[in-house]
């Protein structure tokens, strides 16, 4: 299981100059601090933190236990043998090791057609290193795999940490569909990023499921995921969110750390334990 995460650039992916229109929604419906420093100097200069003297990872997050995001490009007319493979692999997997279990897995209906997500739990580092060992030493896992990979076109992984203040997702039925927007930030922004979501996150919590930054793969990367009934609710909810005083400068210190983003409208599959 290679740990490599490639960058795509695809019509979803943003960057910095198409959050303009946003930072100015933020200019124009702040109503604090108007007597302080100005709204333009907040944007263009980033407040400093002190990171201490701790590592980021422990500083953002309060738990030893790893996830692995995997995503899976599937060939168009594979999708269902795809599926059918993968949900045995998993069931395998979790009978042979007790310390991993699967915390979600979608299909992607808006964003990178015939594409898979599926996010791993494991309980630590030293169970993530067995875990990977037994996949590639496991007759059965390897059978199973060896069939999957003739209906893929491409993977790529990335092992991650939770954030703390999102906590740790846990199976539910939502009966909903669920987006994952996934950043790339500038080198050195990620405890300013946190800093800023942990106050955030307050606004939209009702529909926030899980929130991780990555430790191997792509660096500096954030995936947050949110669950919707739909796209007009997640309209609703969004525009909802703007008229909550403190959200906009959420958005407003964020916005500048952030080099590109995407989003992904995903459709829980059959087996995954977040529906």
């Amino acid at each position: 299981m290679a740990l490599i995460l490639k960058a795509k650039t695809i019509c979803s992916s943003k960057t910095i100059s198409g959050f303009y229109p946003l930072i100015a929604r933020a200019l124009s419906t702040s109503k604090a601090d108007q007597n302080n420093e100005g709204w333009l100097s907040k944007l263009l200069h980033v407040r400093k933190i002190d990171p201490g003297k701790d590592s980021h990872s422990r500083l953002l997050s309060d738990s030893d236990t790893v996830y692995e995001l995997q995503i899976h490009d599937v060939k168009p007319d594979s999708m269902e043998p795809y599926l059918q493979g993968y949900e045995q692999w998993v069931q395998v997997l979790q009978e042979k090791s007790k310390n991993t279990e699967l915390v979600g897995s979608w299909r992607v209906e808006i964003g990178d057609q015939d594409q898979v997500v599926h996010i791993w739990r494991h309980n630590g580092y030293t169970n993530a290193n067995k875990t990977f060992e037994l996949c590639d030493t496991d007759l059965d896992l390897k059978n199973l795999h060896q069939e999957r990979v003739n209906y893929l076109r491409a993977r790529q992984n990335q092992i991650m940490l939770a954030f703390s203040y999102w906590g740790h997702a846990q199976p539910a039925v939502r009966n909903c569909k669920y987006e994952m927007r996934s950043y790339i930030l500038k080198p050195g922004t990620m405890i300013e990023w946190a800093n800023n979501w942990a106050r955030g996150i307050n606004f939209r919590k009702a529909h926030a499921v899980a929130g991780y930054f990555s430790q191997i793969g792509q660096l500096y990367m954030v995936h947050h995921i949110w669950g919707y009934p739909d796209l007009q609710k997640r309209k609703e909810y969004r525009e909802e969110a703007w008229r909550k005083p403190g959200w906009d400068e959420c958005v407003a210190y964020t916005v500048p750390l952030i080099r590109e983003m995407r989003s992904r409208w995903l459709t829980p599959n059959s087996f995954s334990p977040i529906k």
